[in-house]
């Protein structure tokens, strides 16, 4: 079975599974403003709050996503959206997602990996990752191994042990982008197909979860069951099991939704909004 066949095939396995769902009442959940950043951030792609420090952390591109110039720098904010060290690491080309484990942080900057020491702000260790095209989001597991996607490649690459490795090139990846790792298995976000992928670490089998998400950027989970997702274009998503409820659109207003991340303990969304040049926050709210 060729991959066009399989995704239309899981494509319509979706919408059967979403049909119980939808006859029961769906839940309400909307996303309020509660602050926004001046714009002085510079084409803010990723959001991480950082629990050990409590700090919100900021990747700018300052220029183009693909321009290899030193220009990007990261940005160290405090949760109530003041800007705390406008430039806190710099000298990064254009640094998109991030991963924190240990007081390290990992930053995906076009065709490498940056390991940043936290704790002096440095850069300690920039990795090529070989036939790279567009390094995309990062996301940790407990255990501290790193998993960062190619979105130009159509691969996920696994950092570990000081190594890295390829972890998926699996022909249903057609751009991957946001990822989200649980305990027994890793969460995509494919933005050209809108689907919404698990793979067990395992077998690293891609399983369909929804669909029907565009431009999927970013992946947070709130509950077992709950994620939210935000797209590039100015959109964010609710989904619960296979169903999906657009929550916030920001599109009219010319404002992306980039890579964002969700606050458990503040119930609270931070979204970088890209050329718009600030970053956003909004209280979730579910009824």
């Amino acid at each position: 079975m060729n991959k066009i066949i399989y995704i239309a095939s899981l494509l319509v396995l979706l919408s059967c599974t979403g049909t119980k769902t939808e006859q029961q009442k769906p839940m309400e959940v909307t996303a309020t403003l509660k602050w926004k950043t001046d714009t002085i951030l510079k084409v803010p792609e990723s959001v991480l709050y950082n629990v050990a420090d409590k700090f919100i952390y900021v990747s700018n591109i300052n220029g183009k996503p693909d321009s290899s110039d030193g220009n990007g720098f990261i940005t160290r904010m405090t949760l109530d959206g003041k800007i705390e060290q406008l430039e806190w690491v710099k000298g990064l080309d254009a640094p998109k997602g991030m991963g924190v484990y240990e007081g390290k942080m990992y930053v995906t900057d076009i065709h490498k990996l940056v390991i940043i020491d936290m704790a002096t702000a440095t850069i300690e260790k920039s990795i090529i990752i070989d036939s790279s095209e567009f390094l995309n989001d990062v996301t940790t597991d407990a255990k501290g191994n790193v998993y960062f996607t190619d979105s130009g490649a159509k691969k996920i690459h696994l950092y570990k042990d000081g190594q890295v490795s390829l972890w998926s090139s699996d022909p249903l990846l057609l751009k991957p982008n946001g990822l989200f790792a649980l305990e027994n298995s890793l969460r995509i976000i494919d933005m050209e197909s809108g689907l919404f992928y698990d793979a067990d670490y395992s077998t690293k089998k891609l399983t369909g979860v929804a669909k029907d998400i565009p431009g999927g950027d970013g992946v947070m989970q709130i509950s077992k069951n709950e994620y939210i997702i935000s797209c590039w274009q100015g959109e964010v998503y609710y989904v619960n099991d296979s169903t999906t409820q657009k929550i916030l659109d920001t599109k009219e207003a010319k404002l992306n939704a980039a890579d964002s991340w969700y606050v458990d303990a503040e119930n609270l969304l931070i979204v970088p909004t890209f050329f718009g040049n600030s970053v956003m926050a909004y209280t979730i709210t579910k009824q």
